[in-house]
Parts: structure tokens; sequence; C-alpha cells
């Protein structure tokens, strides 16, 4: 198991959810619910966290649990499945002293806890005194060399072995790692002989280690481990959940979280509402006169453009539930399908209900037709449309996942979109190179469009009247849709919309494909980067000795 530095979390889940949640996504079918249920309740009181297991996770604008809580949530979740090794990137990281050591304390007794020898690892920054006693094997690098690889205890005794001997009441830790830092080529001091540049400590150190007893242990165990031909318990693959249990379980942590989160639906909910309040004022009983065949292109186009357009808002929640989606792939929680399946199914009953709000009121009181058929169907295509928008940000969220850029971007695609739609300016008059050709009937908006003109249109007469005679002339409502808005009428208003729910199907596996992609392409880039640039970080890396190579277990 692996636990990130950043402890990527859901944020309105309490403690207790979770980790349960987790569990029963992590732990195989074969295990009864109550059985999941103490293991998650079990591993809460493993790390201490019983006192804090109905508060919520808490973040941005939210209280809840402090740092220390966070981390110990993040390594309750990976240690569900009793990992006999476990890694974790700088667990300290943002916790102060008294916070580290009580953190660290508790990961140190994992070692042997429940039955099972486990081996941990750890990269940590800058320990007290008190934590550095916690590490029984310390491992220092410092641009890519073996510095050190042994015993902690003992490294203290291989530095001054070599001249550089740490001085009374000073951190050992702080020693080490100001000894074998080049980064400020600072000079270090060498016993009472004066001081000598870092580079060449460092260049002493690694020569001194190469020639040591424990760099021939490890060498020897190394050698050992390769020779072993029965690999059987570690190409062993762990089991999880099905994937109709991972779908479920998926669909009710994200509906929870949906419901929880002010700002993922709820918010937006009181916005459309405000929007479709304004609309229906400003358009308040449209008629059927000569007038109202551009107020009403107007209304609509106003519905499908930038009342779907304000979906973008939920955009910093999508990156939100990304990060931890990417946290928990990364350590094999579940699969891309059952989280594609999970975000989308939880979703549909809030935009449901906005849509069922907002277009109520937006469709009453400008007092557009009022037939069951028409107003089931404008729903349907207002719903669509911003199921649409969600599934484009959901892909913008995949490959831009930063909440500024992300917003610019989708905002960006779907200015483009509405303004080759056909209404700023119509389909005929519309650039042929590239902007009709593809952009007009790659944007969804187009097919909105059409679907509720057509549906609104049809089968109306309108009035005008002649100057000349006073007398009135009537206008039908298919002569408006062919000849003012440049409406294809060869196909029904049906076929818009399922060409719309034809394209939400298309987004999300595009989404799908993207994800799959993503995680194929990024280790290949990482390998490139890292075989380009030296690393220079210096690392600390805690152990379990029983169960280390250098005492030949695995």
């Amino acid at each position: 198991a692996y636990v990130t530095q950043d402890d990527t979390l859901l944020t309105t889940l309490t403690v207790k959810e979770a980790v349960h949640y987790s569990a029963q996504l992590q732990l195989p079918d074969s295990m009864s619910k109550a059985e999941k249920k103490e293991r998650a309740d079990f591993t809460i009181r493993e790390m201490g966290l019983q006192d804090a297991i109905n508060t919520r996770i808490g973040g941005w604008g939210v209280k809840g649990i402090s740092g220390g809580q966070k981390r110990r949530v993040s390594i309750c979740i990976e240690i569900l499945t009793r990992p006999t090794l476990l890694f974790l990137d700088e667990p300290t990281s943002g916790l102060d002293s008294a916070a580290s050591y009580y953190v660290m304390k508790r990961i140190a007794t994992l070692d042997k806890k429940d039955g099972i020898q486990r081996t941990i690892i750890a990269s940590i920054h800058q320990p007290s005194t008190e934590v550095f006693q916690l590490f029984h094997n310390l491992c220092l690098l410092s641009s890519g060399r073996t510095v050190y690889f042994g015993p902690a205890s003992a490294a203290c005794e291989f530095f001054a072995s070599n001249g550089f001997p740490c001085p009374a009441l000073q951190n050992p830790s702080d020693h080490l790692l100001k000894t074998i830092n080049k980064d400020f080529d600072q000079d270090i001091e060498v016993g009472l002989a004066g001081t000598i540049p870092a580079e060449e400590a460092i260049r002493i150190l690694v020569s001194s280690y190469k020639s040591s007893e424990w760099n021939q242990e490890v060498r020897n165990e190394v050698t050992l481990m390769s020779a072993k031909k029965d690999s059987s318990s570690i190409d062993q693959k762990r089991r999880h959940a099905s994937f109709l249990t991972q779908c479920s379980v998926l669909l009710r942590r994200s509906s929870v979280n949906m419901f929880r989160d002010i700002g993922y639906y709820w918010l937006r909910l009181v916005i459309y509402v405000a929007l479709a309040i304004s609309l229906g004022t400003v358009f308040y009983d449209l008629g059927t006169s000569y007038d109202s065949i551009k107020d009403r292109g107007s209304l609509l186009s106003f519905v499908v453009g930038f009342l779907t357009f304000m979906s973008i808002g939920g955009f910093p929640s999508f990156v939100e539930d990304m990060k931890v989606f990417k946290r928990e792939r990364q350590n094999g929680h579940y699969g891309v399908i059952a989280f594609v399946i999970g975000n989308t199914f939880s979703a549909i009953p809030y935009l449901l209900l906005v849509t069922v709000i907002s277009g109520a009121i937006a469709y009453y009181l400008p007092g557009l037709q009022r037939d069951w058929e028409r107003i089931l169907y404008f729903f349907c295509v207002l719903f669509s449309s911003m199921m649409l928008v969600e599934s484009l940000m959901m892909i913008v969220a995949s490959i831009v996942p930063n909440y500024l850029m992300g917003i610019i971007t989708g905002a960006g695609i779907q200015g483009m979109m509405i303004l080759v739609a056909g209404f700023f300016k119509l389909p005929n008059n519309l650039p042929k190179p590239f902007w009709k050709y593809p952009i007009h009937y790659i944007a969804f908006h187009r097919y909105a469009f059409q679907g509720l003109f057509k549906n609104e249109y049809e089968g109306l007469i309108f009035t005008t009247n002649d100057d000349e005679g006073g007398s009135h002339k009537y206008v039908s409502g298919e002569e408006v849709l062919r000849n003012t808005w440049q409406t294809n009428m060869s196909y029904s208003k049906w076929v818009d919309l399922a060409v719309l729910l034809g394209m939400i199907v298309f987004y999300r596996i595009l989404f799908f494909i993207i994800i799959k992609t993503t995680e194929k392409v990024k280790p290949i880039v990482g390998s490139l980067s890292c075989m380009s640039v030296s690393p220079k970080q210096t690392i600390q890396v805690v152990e379990n000795p029983n169960a280390t190579p250098i005492h030949g277990e695995v």
C-alpha cells in the first residue's frame, strides 16, 4: 500500500464513513458486511481515531479533524487490506512536532500488528529526535548515491568514524542531513581539522559505505533474492470487491458527497432558480404576436446556452473527486469503469431536481405551449444539456486538474460551441471551413437549439400587421423555423434529443478513454524524465528490521 504526501480525502464524509466505504470497496466479497465493518472499526481504533469517528473530515471553509488525524485516516484506508509492505510519502509533512511524533509512533507500532510481520518504508521531512529514535533502519541518499543504509542507531557512529561526529545536544537527523546537503555549497566541519566542501564530504561517506559490511550484506541479500525462482507470494494478486459491489458503493458514496457539498448542486440550484425567475419575468406572457417570434428564440437560446453554462460552477468539486479517484486508483481500490458509472448515476437525481424546478419556472411564466408532451420534451433537452456540460467538465478535469485553468478551458470550449450553434449567426451564414464543418455539427447546442425550436414553434400561428391596409396576416411556426431560424425540418425533434443522449454516452466513454490513456502514458513520461534528470532529493527510510532483506526475509 502507498500513502501519499497529501491527504486526499472526501471532506464531507465522517471518519467512520470514509474508512467504511473504503473497506467495502477494497475487501473481497468473500467477507460479509459485518466482517468488513468489524475490520474497519478495528483499524480506526488501531490508529487511535475512535474519539473522532463521527466527525467530518473537513476542508476548505468547513471545520473538521486535525492534520494529524487526517494523516491517520489516510493510513487507515491503506492498511484495511493488511498489506505486508507499506510506503508512506512524508507522513509528518505539515504537522507540528507533537503531532508528528504521535503519528509516527502509531505507524511504528504497525510492524507486527494483527499477527502480520509488516515492512514500513517512509520518507520523512525534518524528524525530531524522538521521531528519529523510532527508526529501525535508515537510508540516506544524495543525488541518487547511497550515503548510508543500515541500522539507524549506528548512523552517527558511521559518520563519526569518517570524521563527521554529531555535536552534543544536536538532533542526529539534522546533523546527518546537513552533512550530505550540497544545495548551498557550504563547508562541512571535520572534527578539529577545519572544514571541507560538502561534495568532498559526500564523496568520503559514499566511498566508506561502499567498503562497509552493511553494503556487502545488502548486496549478498539482493543476490540471494534475485536467485529465487519461487515468487508466488509476490505475484499473488490482491482480491477486491466485485464490479457490481464497487459500482454500488461508489454510487452511494458519491451521492452522500453531492448531498453534503453545498457547492456541488445546492448553490447552483439557487442560481438556476434566480436565473429562471429572471427569464420568466423578462419574457413574461409572450403571446403570439410577430415580436414574440424573436423573443421566443432569445428565450430558448438563453436556456440552452447560458442556463446550462452555469454547470461549470461545479468544476471545483469535480477536481476534488478526480484527486480522490487518482489516489484510490493508484492503490488499486477499484476500476475506472466503476468510477465512471458511480459518478454518472449519482448525479442524475440532483440534475433532475435542478431541471424540474428551474425549468418549470422558465417554461410557465413566459407562457410557452402548455402541452404535456412539449413540457416533457423541454425538460429532457434541458436535463441532457446539463448532463453534457457536466460530462465536458469531467473531461476537462481529467486533463487540466487546476481550478482556474479548468474553468477557463471549459468556458472557452462552451463559448465556441454557443457561438456557432445557430442563433447568433444562422447556420447557412456560418463560414464553412472549420466553423460549420465540423464545429457546428460537433456543438451539442446545435441539436438543443433545433430541438427546442421545433418543440415550441411547430403548431403555432403568429399574427403580423399589414402597414398599408391595417389587415392581419398570419405566419405559421413551420415557416418561421425554415425561413427565420434556418432549422433543418427533414427530421423530427426526437432525433435531436436522441443525438443529445448519444453525445452524453460518447462524452462519458471519452472520459473513460482519457483516464485509461493517462494511466498508460504517465509512467512512460515519468521514466523518461527520470532518465534525463538526476535526482537531488535526500530521503530517509524507516523499516521493520525483522522484515527487511538485510535479515533475509521478504
